[in-house]
């Protein structure tokens, strides 16, 4: 059965996929395909370029992310993150789509256009950056002449490259809209109505994944805290194990069904 695993955005709260994903790794699984977006776009390339999710972890937890972001000098947006293609290209050496171990799909927004774009092949990195461009606080990235920012903004929850080429889709939102950290300051006020604006577009697809995972317990982190990192991280991991009979469950069922109909399609 061909598995595929569509990753969120939630910045920092997206330590949280690496975590989940090793929890199924361990419960047997393994993914086909991966579409992300975000921080699940991030962790999905690392991933499909052949990284364990312990290394990935690792990583983040060994470099100053913070050395590789510098003010953006115009009106578009408070930093810049072109510096960070020398850090994609340190892990990502090959800059292709094309040169991953398994098919990746990432999704940004033109905020010109108003249009969800994805990128299944080509050069990787741009794509990637583009696609975690926190609007305002990132200026937006130049692809192709199209102004690009963080996809989550039009779709959170990328299950639709996975519809039709996946048995059994698997989606992990990092970003559940609990009561969170109180509203003291405009950042906080920011980050809060970004965030309500982003789940608004997740329910819908939520529904067309056979299992939708969403530890709850990640809403009291916001999205700048890595230095969090493997806390949330370990949040992932332990809802994952924890549900791991409501997994077993759900791919049984989902697998009955596949078998039922390849049954009837053998009688026609």
């Amino acid at each position: 059965m061909k598995t595929g695993l569509a990753l969120s955005g939630g910045g920092a709260r997206g330590f949280a996929h690496l975590g989940v994903m090793k929890g199924l790794l361990e419960q047997g699984f393994r993914f086909d395909v991966i579409s992300g977006v975000s921080a699940g776009a991030i962790a999905g390339a690392l991933y499909a370029q052949g990284h364990t999710p312990d290394d990935i972890l690792r990583i983040f937890l060994t470099t100053r992310l913070f050395r590789y972001i510098r003010p953006a000098g115009n009106f578009r947006g408070f930093f810049r993150s072109d510096r960070m293609e020398k850090l994609c290209e340190k892990y990502l050496p090959h800059n292709s789509f094309e040169g991953l171990k398994l098919p990746l799909f990432v999704n940004a927004t033109d905020i010109k256009e108003g249009e969800i774009v994805y990128f299944s092949e080509g050069p990787l990195i741009r794509p990637l950056l583009a696609s975690g461009s926190i609007p305002v606080m990132f200026e937006p990235v130049n692809i192709g002449g199209r102004l690009l920012v963080d996809g989550g903004v039009l779709n959170n929850l990328p299950v639709e490259p996975l519809v039709g080429k996946c048995d059994f889709i698997i989606g992990v939102h990092t970003n559940p809209c609990g009561p969170g950290r109180p509203v003291t300051d405009v950042r906080s006020i920011l980050e809060r109505t970004l965030l309500l604006v982003i789940h608004n577009n997740v329910p819908q697809r939520a529904r067309q994944c056979d299992l939708f995972i969403e530890p709850p317990s990640l809403s009291r982190f916001t999205t700048m805290d890595n230095a969090k990192a493997q806390e949330i991280f370990d949040i992932g991991y332990t809802f994952t194990m924890e549900s791991a009979p409501r997994i077993a469950e759900t791919y049984a069922s989902r697998l009955a069904v596949l078998k039922e109909m390849q049954q009837l399609s053998g009688r026609k």
